[in-house]
């Protein structure tokens, strides 16, 4: 399996192909300022030989130029949920530590965490119960 592409931007891999009309969605919300007119600064990988694909295995094809502190799965429950809540992945804090963020607050923990504003595990402390994070 191929490594994934190397971007400045956090990658947004696609990992369930089960929903087409859910992927349009999910990307119109990432590419759609929020309430407060920002954007998470993402490159979407649409690619199927990475369907499946866990975090772990992510983690290890993310090429050693990725300088991204984040990697972004869309996997089944992303696509099958209302709100396309996106599994995140911690590549630099506790590697491998994951957070669910509603796709349209993407850019919350996109923003902060690349620019050094906040950590990853504070947004792992505001999920709401059902362990996804929809803002502050």
């Amino acid at each position: 399996m191929r490594q994934f592409p190397c971007t400045l931007e956090a990658l947004v891999v696609r990992t369930d192909f089960s929903a087409d009309g859910a992927w349009d969605a999910l990307r119109t919300a990432l590419f759609s300022p929020g309430k407060d007119g920002f954007l998470a600064n993402v490159a979407l990988v649409d690619d199927r030989q990475y369907e499946s694909l866990t975090p772990d295995q992510a983690l290890d094809l993310a090429p050693a130029e990725y300088q991204h502190p984040l990697l972004v799965l869309a996997d089944f429950i992303a696509v099958t949920s209302a709100e396309l809540p996106l599994l995140v992945v911690d590549r630099r804090g506790e590697r491998g530590r994951c957070v669910r963020v509603a796709a349209a607050e993407l850019w919350g923990i996109e923003n902060n965490v690349s620019g050094a504003n906040m950590d990853f595990e504070e947004f792992v402390g505001a999920v709401d119960g059902d362990g996804v994070f929809r803002g502050f």
